[in-house]
């Protein structure tokens, strides 16, 4: 995934590679920073506002003053992939920190952020999304405060080589025995025609797609529980997916060792997939 040519560095377009900042950044010694990555396709963004709307939440919550109001980082989002004539699928990455600065715990004063934003191709995992996916199950040992998109990601990034060290797609995460969501990814179990997952506290990230999901849900008629579930309920469910602006609505087959089900991919995720394509405009289906 090459990333595309022009990148915007604070309020400015630049050559990616004239992209440079002092050693001592402190979204590199710190990770003291937050970010978001938004869906494309075709060429448009995906739930754009609802990512700008994240991005300024999160700055808030660690008392970042980023450098545009929400209209103007809109219009530059807007202007990027005309830059870039990006008329694909993809994604575009945006992080801001709280600069450069020599080292210290307090916050330097009278410093601007450091802001910065790439896109990348990045095709569907349509194969992926028709046969359902493999996970594993972890101990939840991330911070307290998982509504900031922060990037504080090392347990995270633990997680997800777990998982993939095992053959499987995502690592499930769970503290006292209920489940939070996964490594990059929020979790669902479908039972008795019900959607379960954990309620939008400071625990798991409010995710874009998961917003969505509720939405289509509720417009489906499909009860959406907001309370998290058990380990040991897994074993029984009739469904399980996950959601990302990567991943979309994406089946979970196995976790651990457990079939959910029969294997298959059930049907009320299949609605949920109709309704993501239908919501984001995608041509190519993949029921």
């Amino acid at each position: 995934m090459d990333v595309y040519p022009i990148i915007l560095a604070q309020t400015k377009f630049i050559q990616r590679e004239d992209l440079t900042y002092p050693f001592e950044e402190r979204g590199l010694q710190f990770g003291d920073g937050v970010y978001e990555v938004i869906r494309i396709y075709d060429g448009k963004y995906y739930l754009l506002e609802e990512h700008i709307n994240r991005l300024f939440r999160s700055a808030e919550a660690i008392k970042l003053e980023l450098p545009f109001s929400k209209e103007e980082i809109t219009d530059l989002l807007l202007e990027m992939l005309n830059k870039n004539s990006m008329t694909r699928d993809g994604k575009l990455y945006m992080q801001a920190s709280r600069g450069s600065a020599p080292r210290d715990h307090v916050f330097p004063g009278d410093v601007p952020a450091n802001v910065y934003a790439y896109m990348q191709d990045l095709p569907r995992k349509t194969d992926l999304l028709k046969t359902g996916v493999s996970t594993i199950t972890q101990e939840d040992t991330r911070w307290k405060k998982c509504y900031i998109k922060s990037l504080n990601l090392l347990p995270n990034v633990l997680a997800k080589q777990e998982a993939k060290e095992n053959g499987c797609y995502e690592a499930i995460l769970h503290e006292d025995g209920l489940v939070t969501e996964c490594s990059s990814s929020n979790i669902y179990l479908v039972k008795d025609g019900n959607i379960y997952t954990h309620p939008a506290t400071h625990r798991i990230l409010h995710g874009c797609v998961r917003m969505r999901v509720e939405k289509f849900a509720e417009d489906l008629k499909i009860p959406f529980v907001e309370e998290a579930f058990k380990l040991e309920s897994i074993s029984d469910a009739d469904e399980m997916f996950l959601s990302s602006s990567t991943s979309e609505v994406l089946p979970v087959t196995k976790v651990d060792n457990t079939v959910i089900a029969d294997g298959n991919v059930g049907k009320i995720t299949r609605q949920l997939q109709e309704a993501y394509e239908q919501d984001a405009n995608i041509a190519k289906h993949v029921v």
